[in-house]
């Protein structure tokens, strides 16, 4: 505990200037996150005062509530589909991105990362293609083309629905992770790749995975935590496409069972409870990428 007192009194200047982000990230993202781990042990409803219940809400979860397995399942699905893509794709297209000169490099990024803003917009967008009657753009395509006889309910039908959702959510996946990305192979030190070149690197994949990756540890890690957050916090996307709940609720995810019992049900403890265990599978994956990603360049 000393040692922690005389560093931040040696950098008191450091932490003075440091001091307001951290006010804000412990007032709106700590606390809040211990608060909502605490309630995960009470019974609540928001009008009454919470009752603690220990784990009941943890068991009730695993070995009562069938359509909470269920979740897990989507989520693990969609996570594990989406997350690798959509993270490989941030780094190829910046990659491929920094290779243009400056002004074509500029009009393209905002090209890819126009769907991440939009992403209203672009749902609304998914929706008309998806749509399930015959003036739906992807039916109406096939239709036109002799493929479908009848309009196919992209949306509702079980065989398509994940596929409709892993689609959208790819296409808007471009966001602060490829930024970042972007960011990251402008600050590369030139004179790496002149040494690396001395060295033995012939090509550019040995460059990419000796020289550049190892120089963009930080942009990796920061655009790994986006990905995963991003990929297990599908929610709102399926909600716009798939209604709520889904047909035989084939693309209900932990977001969504969070969100039924948080906003509909007002069972606070329990929906808290579900934030807690996707807030802990969200802190081993990003454990996990850590390692993976200290290893890149060996």
């Amino acid at each position: 505990m000393s040692n922690i007192v005389k560093t931040i009194r040696k950098y008191k200047a450091s932490y003075l200037f440091m001091s307001p982000f951290i006010i804000i990230f412990t007032v709106f993202t700590v606390t809040p996150v211990i608060i909502a781990i605490f309630f995960g042990f009470t019974q609540f409803n928001i009008l009454q005062v919470p009752k603690f219940i220990g784990l009941e809400n943890f068991r009730r979860l695993f070995f009562e509530d069938d359509i909470f397995l269920i979740s897990i399942k989507n989520t693990f699905i969609f996570a594990s589909i989406t997350g690798p893509i959509s993270y490989l794709l941030c780094l190829f297209i910046a990659w491929f991105i920094n290779e243009l000169p400056p002004k074509p490099r500029a009009v393209i990024t905002l090209l890819f990362y126009t769907p991440s803003l939009a992403a209203g917009a672009t749902t609304a967008i998914w929706l008309m293609i998806f749509s399930g009657d015959r003036y739906g753009l992807l039916n109406s395509l096939l239709i036109s083309l002799g493929l479908l006889n009848t309009p196919i309910q992209w949306l509702v039908d079980l065989r398509y629905i994940k596929a409709a959702v892993i689609i959208t959510v790819l296409w808007g996946s471009l966001g602060a992770g490829f930024l970042s990305f972007i960011a990251g192979f402008q600050t590369i030190d030139k004179s790496l790749y002149e040494a690396g070149a001395v060295d033995g690197i012939r090509n550019r994949y040995q460059e990419l995975w000796h020289i550049t990756l190892p120089s963009m540890r930080g942009q990796m890690m920061f655009s790994a935590i986006m990905s995963i957050t991003a990929s297990f916090a599908i929610g709102d996307v399926i909600t716009a496409l798939c209604g709520f709940p889904s047909s035989n609720y084939a693309a209900h995810t932990i977001m969504n069972h969070l969100m039924d019992y948080g906003t509909a049900r007002f069972e606070m403890g329990y929906a808290c409870a579900i934030a807690s265990i996707l807030f802990m599978i969200m802190i081993m994956l990003n454990k996990l990428a850590q390692k993976l990603i200290s290893k890149v360049g060996d």
